[in-house]
């Protein structure tokens, strides 16, 4: 072990910058590949918490193939109630909201902001809570709710949680009563670590229309499934779900049931809200992951093949002496072995540093050592096995020539090294052109969705979330928003814009048929305030909010799919008008039919009061939006001191929309950073050692009169055919995986050739700067000194 270690620190000292940029190079490369692989760790392993996870499943309706994740409660009721094998069912809502409460301590009162859902008892029963206080009747009894512990820790300290009060700030009345604390869910759950609050016996409890629940439940036995789907089918009246008259057999309805593990990667399901994500990107994430070892561990390889003509005097006089070819060997895998042990240790502390820095926001998961151990020590097991593939090849090379043989020649310079260098060199650098290929592509088309004209203004628009106070006083914060010269006008709808995929969904009759649309609820000014042009019809009016009935805009998309006419009247609402098709919802999807709705007096004359969740402010072009938006906050605030109001500019509501798509865009676009420093880790190590093996023949041209120039395009030239055939290898891969990639949106940049052009430049440049660099000393210097050396 000493001759091993004392080996190594012979070349650390003789080969300084190259070693510890190699190992570097792996250290860094055994960090992205743990960061990488605690993500792709957080989706595969989602929902595993759930010791029951594959005999819970969740059911969705299928209409023309399109899939519906909200069902009623009624249908949820008689699916529970239809087959013994259902040991549980329950309801939930489909969007969870936020609840501002407050709680009693220390003989005052102290307020919150917490997420809450609503959810039948059977919550409990069909999925697993580890209860710390109460048990799994907990939600049995009315306005009750259960909270994770961290939570109760929070609220009421060491103070045991059960019959403690969350307080409405306003009324100061009961919101619920605490009864029950469970163990935190991890990350990766569809389980929450938020409020469970009842949903109250008698809430739409015959209501077939109704649909806004998430039903899950679960079975004995995941293998009676189809058996429970078909009884369910046969025994059932699906005229009181789909209407009179209605067949199963003939229909182009049906109902799915996906189990619990597989929900996390179901796309495409109307009104989900879920978290997702894309096995195609976990894929990706996985490959790169690959990828960034496999250049690694290719810059280790060469590194320990170009130090085998340096290496292989000192080796053969060892086997003079005796020592035989396996001891030889050992000795040398075992250097490679402590370099591959050395850079994991180092990438422990970069790992560790990484998790206090922006890093940590790239990723869903818990960084933190203690959760992901798993993962740190199978990477040592990595590093070991790294060490072990990088030197085997040179060991029993360097050990394979006969002692009187040494002195010819040099590997380094021969054919057949040189040619197993390059091809490493391509595996590199078609890596690194792939990945800044794709990172590119994703930079682009986030800046599209953030940047794409919506149909509507959002450069000059602050966008305020409402509470019931406000809502009760929507005058008196139009009047002290407008007391700011630069505010033109205020506007206020129940749903944010571009924030989310689906919004409400209608379910109405018009002309002897059911159509389906999306609908927003809005103030009259609302198209006013946002731009949004009237093409054929009239604009909202203040005095439709007085009639007895609603109107309607709908947009083109609707128009054309449902056959919608100027003046028809849906269940007694008028429409007035039509307009283009705005980017109302994401970008990952095709713009779907969906309207404007103002709902006339009738609604607010039944719940007392107006219920938006959003103000739309307009700013006067020109004026200073800071100042507009710190305004908008003091006049929420003089209204209701306590409430935390989010204000926020348009940019940023749409940052929070493709959140997800930027995590994984910021992850991979560092990974090609990581992946380009790695492969010139690599050509520096090479440069270093061929420019050490041809100083002599440097030195011949600068006595027969090459410049300076001459020479450094001579060791240029040789890279720049490697990099031309590696990005004609390249290009097609890099297209085809970023073709794939944008067909996740049903709005995408178009996939321009510049970008290929620039991942070349990007590359090209880089290496050709580090091979001019290394070489520049060598071409400078004394010819003579170098001769004498030689």
């Amino acid at each position: 072990m000493k001759t091993i270690w004392r080996n190594f620190l012979s070349v650390l000292r003789r080969f300084k910058a190259a070693t510890l940029l190699n190992v570097l190079g792996l250290s860094i490369a055994f960090t992205a590949f743990m960061v990488i692989m605690m993500q792709v760790n957080y989706d595969y392993t989602f929902d595993s918490c759930q010791p029951e996870a594959s005999a819970i499943y969740r059911m969705d309706k299928q209409y023309d193939g399109s899939l519906v994740a909200v069902n009623s409660r009624p249908l949820a009721r008689a699916f529970t109630e239809s087959s013994p094998h259902i040991k549980a069912g329950m309801i939930m809502s489909s969007w969870n909201s936020q609840l501002f409460y407050c709680v009693e301590r220390n003989g005052g009162k102290e307020n919150f902001q917490d997420p809450v859902t609503n959810a039948t008892s059977g919550i409990t029963r069909v999925f697993h809570f580890d209860m710390v206080e109460g048990d799994e009747t907990a939600l049995d009894q009315p306005e009750t709710a259960i909270i994770p512990e961290s939570m109760a820790r929070r609220l009421f300290g060491n103070e045991s949680a059960i019959g403690q009060r969350l307080i409405d700030t306003e009324s100061g009345n009961t919101i619920v009563r605490i009864s029950g604390v469970f163990k935190d869910f991890p990350r990766n759950s569809s389980m929450q670590n938020m409020i469970y609050r009842q949903l109250s016996p008698k809430e739409n409890y015959d209501a077939w229309g109704n649909q806004n629940y998430f039903f899950f439940f679960r079975l004995d036995d995941p293998a009676n499934i189809e058996d429970v789907k078909e009884n369910f089918k046969k025994n059932f009246d699906a005229s009181k779900q789909f209407g009179e008259n209605f067949d199963w057999e003939t229909s182009n309805v049906d109902i799915r049931l996906t189990p619990l593990p597989e929900l996390h990667f179901l796309t495409n399901v109307e009104y989900d809200s879920m978290p997702k994500a894309s096995r195609q990107t976990i894929r990706v994430l996985f490959a790169i992951a690959f990828v960034i070892l496999l250049i690694a561990g290719i810059n280790f390889t060469n590194f320990s093949t170009a130090l085998t003509p340096m290496r292989i005097k000192s080796i053969n006089t060892q086997k003079v002496l005796g020592s035989p070819d396996g001891v030889l060997r050992m000795s040398l895998l075992g250097e490679a072995v402590i370099v591959g042990l050395v850079a994991y240790l180092i990438a422990l502390v970069l790992l560790f540093i990484a998790g206090k820095t922006f890093v940590a926001s790239f990723v869903d998961a818990d960084m933190s050592f203690s959760v992901q151990s798993g993962i740190i020590g199978a990477t040592a097991l990595i590093a070991v096995l790294a060490g072990l593939l990088a030197g085997i090849y040179p060991a029993c090379y360097i050990t394979s020539f006969p002692p009187a043989l040494v002195l010819k020649g040099s590997f380094g310079l021969s054919p057949k090294g040189r040619m197993l260098r390059s091809v490493l060199v391509s595996i590199q650098f078609v890596a690194s052109f792939i990945l800044i290929i794709g990172s590119l592509f994703m930079y682009l088309q986030n800046r599209y969705m953030q940047n794409a004209p919506l149909g509507y203004d959002k450069d000059e628009v602050i966008v305020a979330s409402l509470n019931s106070k406000i809502n009760k006083n929507l005058d008196v914060l139009a009047s002290e928003v407008k007391t700011f010269s630069g505010i033109e006008d205020i506007a206020y709808a129940e749903q944010v814009l571009s924030s989310q995929d689906q919004y409400m969904g209608w379910g109405r009759d018009y002309k002897d048929r059911y159509i389906d649309f999306q609908c927003i609820p809005v103030s009259p000014s609302f198209l006013h305030v946002m731009g949004i042009e009237v093409t054929e019809g009239r604009d909202f009016r203040q005095e439709d909010d007085l009639k007895d009935q609603g109107c309607y805009i709908f947009n083109e998309k609707a128009r054309e799919s449902f056959g919608l006419e100027l003046g028809d009247k849906i269940n007694g609402d008028e429409i007035i008008g039509f307009m283009p098709n705005v980017k109302f919802a994401s970008f990952r999807n095709e713009v779907s039919p969906m309207t404007f709705f103002v709902w006339g007096k009738y609604r607010w004359e039944q719940e007392g009061v107006k219920s938006y969740n959003a103000a739309y402010v307009k700013v006067k072009a020109g004026s200073d939006l800071r100042a507009a938006m710190q305004h908008v906050k003091a006049s929420l605030g003089k209204i209701d001191p306590v409430y935390p109001f989010r204000v926020s500019f348009y940019d940023e509501i749409l940052q929070r929309t493709y959140e997800k798509e930027l995590k994984i865009s910021n992850l991979i676009t560092l990974f090609s950073v990581i992946a380009i420093f790695i492969s010139i880790v690599g050509v520096f190590g090479l440069v270093v050692f061929e420019s050490e093996y041809r100083r002599k023949e440097v030195a011949v041209r600068k006595v027969l009169g090459s410049s300076t120039s001459q020479i450094l395009v001579m060791f240029n030239r040789s890279y720049l055919v490697i990099l031309a055939i590696c990005f004609i290898v390249a290009v097609p891969v890099g297209f085809y995986g970023v073709y794939r990639w944008l067909e996740n949106f049903a709005y995408r940049t178009p996939i321009y050739w510049w970008v290929f052009l620039v991942a070349f430049v990007i590359v090209a440049v880089i290496t050709f700067i580090t091979v001019t660099y290394q070489n520049w000393h060598v071409a400078n210097s004394n010819p003579v000194k170098s001769l004498k050396a030689e």
